[in-house]
Formats: C-alpha cells, structure tokens, sequence
C-alpha cells in the first residue's frame, strides 16, 4: 500500500497542544464529518478500532454515517473474520 506523507512542523503541533497520532485522529474525524472517508477508512486513519473510532465521533457529536460503501467494507470484515475463524 502507497502512503503519503505529510509535515507538520513542530511549532503548530504544539501550538495545537497535539502528538502526531493525535493530529491523525483529528485528521481522521474531520474527514468523516465531512462525509469524505468512511468509517473504517478513518478508524484505519485514526489506528484506532472501529469501536473505539465510533465512540470518539459519539463523544464529538458526529452523526454515525453508514451507506453501502460502509456495508460493504463491514460485510468483507465480516467474511475475513469467519474465515480465520471457522
């Protein structure tokens, strides 16, 4: 998988008060309440489980979205599991 790399300066995380993971949760949430990233593609920005993700955007006030793209990821997760799971 290609990443992209993005450099913040020292200063503004301080100034933001935020560590790097944290700027990628901000990161993250602000995308999915914009309605640019799904849920699992911004819990996965986020390293953060789904449910963990789910209950940050609660604790925001972000509406829970979920449309067939989201069906579609959680329907593959689901067959992943099973499988490593018989």
């Amino acid at each position: 998988m290609a990443t992209a790399h993005i450099d913040i300066p020292d200063d503004i995380l301080d100034s933001a008060r935020l560590t790097p993971a944290e700027a990628k949760r901000e990161l993250a949430l602000a995308l999915y309440a914009q309605r640019r990233l799904s849920a699992g593609k911004a819990r996965s920005l986020a390293g953060l489980s789904l449910w963990e993700f789910r209950r940050l955007s609660a604790s925001r006030g972000i509406p829970v979205h979920f449309d067939e793209t989201e069906l579609a990821e959680d329907l593959k997760a689901i067959a992943r599991w099973e499988q490593a799971h018989p």
